[in-house]
């Protein structure tokens, strides 16, 4: 299939296909006599790993680390787990970053809103910088 009909059917732009192609992504393309590149139906199946496996959070390279090898044989098993295994705890701990800072933001939050009667503003801000000062020692 042209590239037109890939990227129709992947939902990707051509010049993506293109930068896949040249980053050795997927595999090597057959150029027809007048020039336009011939992409196997397989290459479809290669870009429904690689947008997966960016929307699971893996980069370029280690997607090309996980596909297949030029000549189609599958990375190892254990490889291949071992990497899915590293992906969840890497989003694990994101989480639990990401958990610890709403609830700090939370905390500042309760805090600006629920100011002792008639302080100011701008002292208030102050002891809310004093609180967030003496939390992060």
């Amino acid at each position: 299939m042209k590239i037109g009909e890939l990227a129709k059917r992947s939902g990707l732009p051509p010049s993506r296909l293109r930068f896949y192609e040249s980053s050795g992504l997927i595999g090597a393309v057959q150029r027809k006599a007048n020039g336009y590149r011939e992409y196997s139906p397989q290459t479809l199946h290669t870009l429904e790993i690689i947008t997966c496996a960016q929307q699971a959070g893996f980069s370029l390279e280690e997607i090309r680390r996980l596909l297949p090898s030029a000549d189609q044989s599958p990375r190892p098993h254990d490889e291949l787990l071992a990497s899915l295994r590293g992906k969840v705890a890497e989003i694990e701990a994101l989480q639990q970053r990401l958990a610890q800072n709403k609830a700090q933001l939370l905390t500042i939050i309760d805090n600006i809103e629920n100011k002792p009667e008639g302080m100011p503003c701008t002292e208030n801000a102050e002891r809310v910088l004093t609180r967030i000062r003496g939390e992060t020692r």
